[in-house]
């Protein structure tokens, strides 16, 4: 990626401080992203190189995957279109256990030979490793599927839609919001296709078509008098669908405390930029939260990050093994938590679940990437923690012997490892609405979006901010608030949540920027809820000094 354009994406928003994890190989022209791929017979003949290549080596196991990326982003600012971006990344890469040992390596040389070098490449890495390997890898045993396919269910293949229609819907977001008291706006759209082939030892052979999106906008209202400005994000959520996600006719747009729009199924990016324009103008001169003890509501967009810092990352095996404390840390879920079968994680109400299979989510894919078909399982049941996420090398080290399908590579030159599935809390059995649970609060604040947060090295204790607070007495929203943090920590929350309203409201929330690994790898996770009450949290003020 070349500095100069590094430099101008950075000014884009928050998506843009990962650019260069996802402009991954080389620019193309638009109408190029409708080009045919590979043909899937000559991919399994390609494949078929490398495994044979690495099982003549003396290999005992091997994978490969083949994958072609396809990246398209269109940035806006008020009136202008800053950029246009499309990208291709083409290649293989192959994974070999030998010696007991791994090894990787990758190409984009995606010939007989060039595969063949890669392979012998990745054998003499294994055998290598394998000198200073103190004990063999185990791999829990996978079906084998022969030839299989799945591909993202879309009605609308974003590299169908003219890139004009897409700008005309990000300059029609930002003249809304300027119309309503916006005094800057920036949006943009993220789409990603991820066509990956992946062929092993064991005798699987599986092709799948992978679509992800993710419109997005910041809205900044100026107080010149006072010097002062606020800003707004969007209410979407990034997913696992096709461009029909922006159409905004199959919205079921539930209606949030103070005219909120809460969208499920489709955005109506339009009206958001509305709503967020005039609620970023009402922030200038919203009241300043008094610190205390609050029952807290807070919506799924806000709660699906609290999720995935406070669940999804503590919850995964190599990071609770120590794998992950050079770079992200360890995690205060350790082993004999697990073992002990009665440590509570949350309350009887809180029922978290871990599922790679969940239609429109960011991680529904039907197989991972060392051929494991994907599935649902719980990890905290009944307030009770059940389980961790663990992939095919892992797994023994639970007593378990199948791998949970949580195995994945941003791109087909890195090595795949264990990474965040969709984690998700249930929502509740009993028929109950926002509207009912904040009639339910007597002094409280109600919290949506999503905001700056801090957590610790072994995600416990926890402070996190939000999008928009109004604040609740009685029954009833009385004003918005601003300065709002929340402070506690993972067990204390989580048994804390008393009420989650029922599956009418439930909504995904997404990241496509889930950071782990040295080298760094980015993966996309949704994390879904019910909007929840949590009571006698303490709220900081983070306007105020000391």
């Amino acid at each position: 990626m070349k500095r100069r354009d590094f430099v101008q994406y950075a000014g884009l928003g928050a998506g843009a401080l990962m650019m260069p994890s996802l402009l991954l190989g080389k620019d193309i022209p638009t109408e190029a992203l409708l080009e045919p791929g590979m043909d899937a017979l000559i991919k399994k003949n390609m494949a078929d190189v490398a495994l044979n290549t690495a099982k003549s080596l003396g290999a005992t196991y091997a994978d490969a995957r083949i994958g072609r990326y396809l990246n398209q982003y269109v940035f806006t600012r008020e009136d202008k279109v800053q950029n246009v971006v499309n990208t291709e990344s083409f290649g293989i890469g192959i994974r070999v256990i030998a010696n007991g040992t791994w090894g990787f390596a990758s190409t984009n040389s995606v010939t007989a030979d060039g595969i063949k070098k890669a392979t012998e490449q990745a054998v003499a890495i294994a055998k290598a490793n394998s000198k200073i390997q103190k004990e063999p890898v185990k791999l829990a045993p996978v079906n084998a599927y022969g030839e299989v396919s799945w591909k993202t269910p879309i009605k609308k293949d974003f590299k169908e839609v003219p890139v004009s229609e897409k700008v005309d819907l990000l300059l029609s977001a930002n003249a809304a919001a300027l119309e309503n008291g916006a005094d800057y706006v920036n949006s943009a759209l993220f789409m990603i296709n991820e066509q990956k082939y992946f062929a092993s030892t064991d005798g699987s052979y599986i092709d799948q078509d992978i679509h992800r999106l993710w419109p997005t906008f910041r809205v900044t209202a100026i107080d010149k008098s006072a010097g002062t400005f606020k800003t707004r994000e969007n209410m979407s959520a990034p997913v696992g669908m096709g461009y029909e996600y922006m159409d905004g006719l199959e919205s079921e747009k539930l209606e949030g405390p103070a005219g909120l729009r809460l969208y499920r199924n489709s955005y109506d990016m339009v009206e958001d930029a509305t709503v967020a324009a005039k609620q970023a103008k009402e922030k200038l001169t919203a009241k300043s939260v008094d610190a205390g003890k609050y029952d807290l509501v807070l919506e799924p967009n806000h709660l699906g990050l609290t999720i995935h810092e406070s669940v999804g990352h503590p919850l995964e095996l190599d990071r609770v093994l120590g794998y992950e404390a050079n770079y992200a840390g360890t995690s205060f879920a350790s082993l004999d938590k697990l073992k002990s079968g009665n440590f509570k994680y949350g309350s009887d109400v809180v029922n978290l679940v871990a599922d790679k299979t969940q239609v429109g989510s960011l991680g529904a894919v039907g197989y991972d990437d060392e051929g494991v078909k994907t599935k649902k399982w719980d990890l905290v049941r009944n307030g009770i923690l059940t389980n961790f996420q663990a992939i095919r090398d892992q797994v023994h080290m639970i007593d378990q012997n199948e791998s949970h399908g949580c195995c994945y590579a941003q791109s087909w030159d890195d090595v795949q490892f264990q990474r965040m599935p969709n984690v998700s809390l249930e929502p509740g059995k009993d028929k109950y609405s926002i509207s009912e649970m904040i009639k339910d609060v007597e002094k409280g604040i109600y919290i949506a979006g999503r905001g700056s947060y801090s957590i610790d090295q072994q995600r416990y204790n926890f402070q996190f901010g939000g999008t928009v607070f109004y604040e609740i007495k009685n029954g009833e929203i009385v004003g918005m608030l601003e300065d709002v943090a929340y402070q506690s920590n993972t067990q204390e929350f989580w048994n804390s949540c008393v009420k989650i309203c029922d599956e009418s409201d439930y909504r995904l929330f997404g990241t496509f920027f889930d950071g782990k690994g040295q080298p760094s790898q980015s993966s996309a996770v949704s994390h879904g809820s019910s909007t929840a009450r949590f009571n006698d949290v303490n709220v900081i003020n983070t306007g105020r000094s000391i």
